[in-house]
């Protein structure tokens, strides 16, 4: 069992932020939250695993009325040096049964973090609790990777996914439980001097899109629209990743 107070703790939370830089940057921000406000279309929008806000507090000062569901405290206090619980409200829970009401017109789980669950029942739950806060025709956003199997060589288990100075990341698969575990190394000057590296280890469960659509309809919803990216690129075969907007619709049997 992994203690996700212990994964998501002080020194996670402090490294997260990278204003203005990665996930932080402009050009991400941007269009995610372009989209994000379209699809709000003037009502209230609930993020699960808020973090520290990288997407909630530019999505509430583009004027959307924005809540979260965050599992660990040390994001929550880091949300906090940034704003308010006036501005934005959180609950601490998990994100497959936590409340944070009902009738929102948006629910949104970004960067992968679906996959943090470690099960399918879990990953289904999630779809479940977003429709029981979500008022009727209200839509369900979800970014995600593709999981990159066919990168795996022959009798190999692991995939290099990232190498920049000072940075590796490499992934490990067990194709049988759809685990991933991605292996985070750092490493450079302030490491005594070049010579050490750190590591950090973060598992999750991937998920094929059709299997995430099957999860979708579980729940109730169905799938709207399917891009790359928040820009909207086409979802291809060759796509590392999808942003995938669901629509919550009437599941009332027929009279």
């Amino acid at each position: 069992m992994v203690d996700q107070q212990q994964l998501w703790d002080d020194a996670v939370a402090k490294e997260y932020d990278t204003p203005g830089q990665g996930m932080f940057s402009p050009e991400v921000l941007r269009p995610t939250v372009e989209l994000l406000s379209e699809l709000a279309d003037d009502g209230p929008a609930i993020e699960f695993a808020i973090g520290t806000g990288r997407v909630a507090i530019p999505l509430a000062e583009a004027g959307v009325q924005v809540s979260g569901i965050e599992l660990s405290h040390a994001m929550i206090s880091r949300l906090r040096e940034k704003v308010g619980e006036d501005q934005i409200p959180v609950v601490q829970g998990d994100m497959i049964k936590a409340s944070a009401g009902g009738n929102f017109s948006l629910a949104f789980l970004v960067f992968n973090t679906i996959s943090n669950l470690l099960t399918q029942d879990d990953q289904v739950s999630c779809f479940q609790n977003a429709a029981r806060h979500l008022a009727p025709d209200g839509h369900f956003v979800i970014e995600l990777w593709v999981p990159q199997l066919r990168s795996l060589p022959p009798g190999h288990d692991g995939t290099v996914e990232v190498s920049q100075p000072g940075y590796l990341l490499v992934d490990t698969y067990d194709v049988l439980l759809q685990h991933v575990i991605s292996h985070h190394v750092r490493f450079g000057p302030e490491l005594s001097e070049g010579r050490e590296a750190r590591i950090g280890r973060t598992p999750h469960r991937y998920i094929w899109p059709s299997e995430l659509d099957l999860m979708a309809r579980l729940a109730g919803f169905e799938l709207e629209s399917r891009w790359a990216d928040w820009d909207r690129s086409e979802f291809t075969a060759d796509s590392r990743s999808h942003v995938s907007v669901y629509r919550k619709v009437d599941v009332t049997p027929a009279q």
